[in-house]
């Protein structure tokens, strides 16, 4: 129904761990496949498929996205299983606390069906990396740039489809108990963005990247400092269950009208009544009736969700009841 081509030619890529300095992908991967002892990845799963170093790097496809914090590519294995191989940057702890740390982001990933599931990882002297499942849809935010180029636009009941799994991926992570274990806060998300919201074939979606702000911090080179100028960053980066709800808003602005710019946030606060009233143009779909009393109580949800003052914030469980009271009461 929809079709994507989501993934972008590999280009150099540089400090992939804390004493790599240079080279592109392509020299390090050569360098690591044709003159080290193959690794073997540990798995998270119970059964889970055998995997080693070299056949991740061998079968590395493409660039699906990068930023400051790591690379994500797409692999295809030698038994045509596809999966998702993110590499970080700068890892911010020591070896034995990556592994535990990743295992126990993967026991809550792999419990719930609104999180990409942790498949492997492995930390190396040279490289540090996470293997997830591979969603051929692609994220959100390909599918949203997609449809502003002309491609098919997803429409009002898919993207409420995408927004309610979002906000249950959210509220699984929000519930977790104990909150904190040894340092690592396991109720916070920390990283929330359309790049990071994963579209299964029924548009349902799945959050990724989850925790992974706890493993690795951010490195700029000049090609991220450079996207960085050319771009803004409307998400917020803090480590707290209010910063997860502010991105869930902006998200559910970029799906409802395209907003990737916070210098409109007062704008659309100050005209929300002229949006209601159909005096302003805003969605940037197509609806009525029904469809379009769904759309502008969203937009007051996440005019909720990105408040300036922290604590007016609503929590996710609430956003979640009003979501799920909204489409029951709809039908």
């Amino acid at each position: 129904m929809l079709s994507r081509a989501f993934t972008k030619p590999k280009r150099s890529f540089k400090e992939y761990g804390e004493n790599s300095r240079s080279g592109s992908i392509s020299e390090y991967d050569d360098c690591i496949v044709g003159f080290i002892d193959d690794l073997p990845l540990i798995p998270c799963e119970n059964n889970g498929p055998s995997l080693s170093l070299k056949e991740v790097l061998r079968t590395s496809v493409s660039v699906m996205g990068e930023n400051a914090r790591g690379l994500t590519e797409k692999v295809v294995l030698s038994n045509a299983r596809l999966c998702t191989l993110k590499r970080f940057r700068k890892v911010i702890v020591r070896k034995s606390e990556f592994g535990r740390r990743v295992e126990k982001l993967a026991q809550v990933c792999n419990n719930c069906d609104y999180l990409v599931p942790i498949t492997a990882y492995l930390y190396a002297k040279r490289i540090k990396l996470v293997v997830s499942d591979y969603h051929p849809m692609g994220s959100l935010a390909d599918l949203l740039s997609g449809g502003r180029r002309g491609q098919t636009a997803l429409n009002w009941n898919e993207r409420v489809i995408i927004i309610e799994s979002i906000a249950r991926a959210i509220s699984f992570i929000h519930g977790q108990s104990p909150e904190t274990v040894k340092n690592m806060k396991m109720n916070v998300h920390g990283n929330i963005k359309s790049s990071n919201i994963m579209i299964n074939i029924d548009l349902t979606a799945r959050l990724s990247d989850y925790g992974f702000v706890q493993l690795a911090d951010c490195v700029e080179d000049c090609d991220t400092k450079e996207k960085c100028a050319t771009t803004h960053n409307i998400y917020c980066e803090n480590l707290s269950q209010k910063s997860d709800v502010f991105n869930f808003g902006m998200v559910l602005l970029d799906m409802l009208a395209g907003v990737q710019d916070l210098s409109y946030m007062d704008c659309i606060v100050k005209l929300e009544e002229s949006i209601k009233q159909g005096d302003i143009p805003f969605f940037e779909f197509h609806m009525k009736g029904k469809e379009r009393k769904q759309a502008l109580k969203v937009l007051e949800i996440a005019l909720a969700c990105t408040s300036s003052l922290p604590e007016t914030r609503p929590s996710i469980h609430q956003i979640l009841f009003d979501l799920t009271h909204l489409l029951k009461t709809s039908k």
